[in-house]
């Protein structure tokens, strides 16, 4: 028998108890789902050595387990955290300025785009952006410089000799 066509029986004949043992453990039958699913993953990945296993059904129960219980620590600490500092503060729309600037970003070509948030956003120097990007500095200048007169024009502003150096 070919491994696919074994684990795919494997999975047929065992999906669904698997996912009513995890059903009747959380009560919610999505999460179950969820979980059986990458558990049966997981044992895919791992297929010529589970199938070798005495009981390949108890390692994907025990996985699939697991995934459910760890699932469930986030969340209990998520509303640990959640009680102990409270709700995010509320948080002010966008500026006027802050939503023209977006659209305008949007509309330069990514490189371009990529090239002003790294450096006039993030505060990176020149070689840094360069590096990330995997360009030349000179590219990354280049950008700067036409994304910047496009920047200003889209939004109505005009560039000042010192902002059209790198």
């Amino acid at each position: 028998m070919v491994q696919g066509s074994d684990f795919e029986e494997f999975y047929q004949n065992t999906r669904h108890r698997l996912v009513t043992m995890l059903y009747a453990l959380n009560g919610n039958l999505a999460d179950a789902q969820d979980a059986a699913q990458e558990a049966y993953a997981r044992a895919w990945q791992r297929w010529s050595k589970v199938s070798g296993y005495d009981d390949p059904e108890a390692w994907v129960r025990t996985v699939a387990r697991r995934i459910q219980v760890n699932r469930w620590r986030k969340l209990r600490n998520g509303l640990t955290a959640y009680r102990r500092h409270g709700p995010q503060p509320a948080v002010d729309p966008p500026s006027e300025n802050t939503t023209a600037l977006v659209t305008a970003l949007r509309q330069l070509p990514t490189g371009q785009r990529e090239a002003i948030v790294l450096h006039h956003l993030l505060d990176l120097p020149v070689a840094a952006v360069a590096t990330q990007l995997g360009v030349p500095a000179n590219t990354v200048k280049a950008r700067l410089a036409r994304g910047r007169r496009t920047l200003a024009h889209l939004v109505g502003a005009e560039l000042t000799e010192e902002s059209t150096h790198a």
